[in-house]
């Protein structure tokens, strides 16, 4: 009796030493500017090639800017010259690149799923801690560190210890306003940051099948954040309804095959979890963080916790730590806690779907006064074109938001896009350490909906109320 991750690592084990050390083959390798260069330079050095071009695919994501002007250019001396060097090392190696002048390009983890390159049943691996997104589809996805990029560049191949598994099961349906990002938001708050350590999840349940593909990538993303090596969701119709037809997807009879062989990626009734978490859907409430870790969450409805009610000395020291660093006084319903910036997007929310969601709470209405700064970034060419289509951009600007070009924007501190010392933001991407949006930046984590929500009311709301 086997899960659905034994079946597909076991599949793909190339050599299993005797204390279980593994040689895994790897299917598909996404890379990206900022991890993959020394990794390239590593092959010149020992005089190597890339050895599976055709299974490499290159994005530039994080360092990019999202201002309309960059079609001029990249400004910043860095960032233009580690994406001029990821397009070098692309065409000496022949792997495909995806240009910043082409449609298709974003952020890496929404590109793969939008061309077809996630597939259910395959080992993925990129040179980012968030590559556990492409688990929604059924495959073994994780990020890996520069060195294990070039070693997969070399030998299409990775050295990995077989993790335990755990299965997080999210029964019954999600109230109104309730989304992705709430469901994974409550799991890591239940089982902590460390929760996941040495596990792969999979997430299973009647809401979790009831999601789209987009809500089952917002899960899997943040698998990491839970401290999970990988996510996993078993795929179905609705998995295969995605793919079908994208562009590197298999087409006609090998459609019919691939489809016979995803069928049985499931996990069997009677395999062994080291793990079991259970949620119910119907309890899990609109969810906010208010400290400097995706566990320090809360129902909007709540208020600021007070350190001196934990019991454990550690614990209360890294929460008093984390309310004197985001400026917050214990006892402060969430709702009243004003706002600096919005961020909508990131490889977590930057989807055709979250920007759906979000304008329905933002058509009609105006962000608030004292909101510096409201963005909307699109997870790809293709989003941004799509949601154009549909009218939805002109739906956040007429609001007061910006309206950007494809990129991980301020998601994290690493290009234009960033938070000033002491600034508060509302964000829809994944991770609230300091300094993660911008140094001395004060993020709270939340879905779309919710961003929305507080940039219309300039301060943390329940977009409930509100929509």
């Amino acid at each position: 009796m086997q899960t659905l991750y034994d079946k597909i690592f076991d599949s793909h084990v190339v050599h299993r030493s005797d204390d279980g050390t593994c040689v895994l083959y790897i299917d598909r390798h996404l890379i990206h500017e900022v991890t993959s260069p020394q990794a390239f330079e590593g092959l010149r050095t020992a005089g190597r090639k890339v050895h599976r071009p055709d299974a490499t695919f290159a994005v530039a994501d994080h360092n990019v800017p999202t201002t309309p002007d960059r079609k001029t250019g990249i400004k910043d001396e860095t960032a233009r010259i580690q994406v001029q060097t990821l397009e070098d090392n692309c065409r000496e190696a022949g792997v495909t690149y995806f240009k910043m002048d082409d449609k298709r390009q974003g952020i890496v983890h929404i590109v793969g799923p939008e061309q077809g390159l996630t597939q259910p049943g395959m080992t993925i691996v990129c040179g980012d801690s968030h590559t556990a997104t492409h688990g929604a589809f059924g495959a073994i996805a994780f990020g890996i560190g520069t060195s294990e990029v070039e070693h997969v560049l070399a030998t299409q191949t990775l050295i990995q210890k077989k993790a335990k598994n755990m299965r997080v099961t999210v029964d019954g349906k999600l109230p109104n306003g309730v989304t992705a990002k709430d469901v994974v938001l409550a799991i890591i708050g239940k089982i902590g940051t460390a929760g996941g350590t040495g596990y792969v999840i999979e997430y299973a349940g009647d809401a979790i099948k009831n999601l789209s593909m987009e809500g089952r990538m917002t899960i899997c993303n943040m698998s990491i954040e839970a401290g999970a090596r990988a996510g996993l969701i078993a795929p179905d119709e609705t998995t295969f309804a995605y793919i079908k037809g994208r562009p590197f997807a298999p087409q006609g009879a090998d459609w019919d095959k691939a489809v016979a062989y995803w069928k049985s990626l499931v996990s069997d009734s009677r395999a062994k979890y080291d793990k079991e978490i259970v949620l119910n859907a119907n309890e899990i409430e609109p969810q906010v963080t208010w400290g400097t870790s995706p566990q320090d969450v809360l129902p909007v409805t709540g208020i600021v916790p007070d350190p001196k009610a934990e019991k454990d000395e550690s614990r209360r020291k890294a929460m008093e730590r984390a309310l004197e660093y985001m400026g917050l006084t214990a006892g402060t319903k969430l709702t009243d806690v004003p706002i600096d910036k919005v961020f909508i997007g990131s490889c977590t929310n930057g989807r055709i779907e979250d920007f759906r969601e979000a304008a329905k709470v933002a058509k009609g209405r105006k962000v608030a006064g004292n909101v510096i700064l409201a963005m909307v970034v699109p997870g790809s060419g293709l989003v941004k074109e799509q949601a154009e289509k549909e009218g939805l951009d002109k739906i956040f600007i007429e609001a007061g938001f910006e309206w950007r070009e494809p990129g991980c924007s301020m998601c994290l501190a690493m290009n234009a896009d960033k938070l000033s010392p002491g600034e508060r933001c509302a964000s829809t991407s994944n991770r609230n350490f300091e300094g993660r949006q911008g140094r001395g930046g004060r993020t709270h984590l939340m879905s779309p909906a919710m961003a929305v929500a507080a940039a219309i009311t300039g301060k943390l709301a329940d977009v409930r109320k509100i929509d």
